[in-house]
């Protein structure tokens, strides 16, 4: 199934319960989707559909519109739906017409957010990938279009501002 196809009315009727959000690594997806009760929250790591082996070697062939198609599928069921901000996931949601709120760091949080994988845990590898890559990463974000932004600032994560998304 392509993309395309989900860029058709009854995909778009389907997204209307639920938000999705595309957000940054450390902005409290996964702490918000395990401690909130109140709402209907699916953390959606696109990890799982973006490989085709655990080594995460090899791409899988379907990727991204299996991680679209689940996205469309799951919005059925829940309130919001955390997505990931890489680009080829923005274009393809903005290539389906599914409305998403982008909500990332502030450009001068490059050091909170470095500190925040080193406390959550992230390993060596993952800290220096966005360590390296913060600035450019976050640029991309700020210059991306079709979309609402939501930017953090100093100290604020995504259960701050979970209110005016929804």
């Amino acid at each position: 199934m392509s993309i395309e196809s989900y860029s058709n009315r009854e995909s778009i009727e389907k997204m209307k319960r639920a938000k999705v959000i595309s957000g940054f690594p450390g902005i409290g997806k996964s702490t918000l989707f395990e401690n909130n009760r109140a709402l209907e929250f699916l953390d959606s790591d696109s990890t799982n559909f973006s490989w085709a082996d655990e080594s995460k070697e090899t791409r899988n062939q379907d990727w991204p519109q299996n991680y679209m198609e689940h996205i469309v599928e799951s919005a059925k069921y829940a309130d919001a739906i955390f997505v990931s901000t890489h680009d080829t996931v923005r274009n393809a949601l903005i290539e389906s017409r599914v409305p998403f709120v982008l909500v990332y760091p502030s450009l001068e949080m490059k050091e909170e957010y470095i500190q925040r994988y080193k406390d959550r845990g992230n390993d060596e590898k993952f800290v220096k990938l966005l360590e390296a890559n913060y600035k450019v990463w976050i640029e991309n974000l700020m210059s991306q279009e079709g979309c609402k932004h939501v930017v953090l600032q100093p100290g604020q994560y995504l259960s701050d501002v979970i209110g005016e998304i929804l």
